[in-house]
């Protein structure tokens, strides 16, 4: 893939997901393609945890479980050409955008990049779900205690909100 670098170097969070197939190997895999991509170092990578199905109407325990976890990294790459990075390596994996919220062997996601705002219609920063999120909260605040979300605050507090249920 032909890829546009910058100069200036951006931290940016990355959720991975993946709940069909071999999701152990698909993660492994998502990152090793990460770590590979022209203008990507990753810098921390979190446990993955074993997390509910969350469709458009909450939770869905009947679904196949999730494999979730953060990875940190560094790039030069602007955000819509990190974006079309995890998009190639989403289909590389199998992933198919059949249906939204359904289930698919890879999900990568942009939480938060360098702390940008946007809502544009092809990327919302930060990622529009994350501040209530745990499968995405807990593991970005394993690798990085002092992580704040733009314009939601401290994650450690997010985490705490979730569980005081405020």
């Amino acid at each position: 893939m032909n890829v546009q670098l910058r100069q200036i170097t951006s931290r940016a969070v990355i959720a991975v997901g993946s709940n069909l197939g071999d999701r152990t190997a698909t993660f492994a895999a998502a990152v090793r393609a990460l770590a590979e991509a022209d203008g990507i170092e990753v810098t921390a990578i979190s446990t993955p945890i074993d997390t509910v199905a969350v469709g458009a109407d909450g939770e869905n325990p009947a679904a196949p479980a999730y494999l979730n976890a953060v990875v940190l990294i560094r790039t030069t790459l602007a955000p819509r050409a990190l974006l079309a990075v995890l998009n190639g390596i989403e289909h590389d994996n199998g992933r198919v955008r059949a249906e939204r919220w359904g289930d698919r062997t890879l999900d990568l996601d942009i939480v938060d990049y360098a702390g940008m705002q946007s809502s544009a219609p092809d990327l919302t920063l930060p990622h529009p779900r994350a501040f209530e999120r745990s499968f995405v909260l807990r593991p970005w605040l394993e690798v990085d205690p002092e992580a704040v979300l733009a314009g939601h605050g401290r994650v450690a507090d997010l985490v705490a909100g979730l569980d005081t249920g405020s």
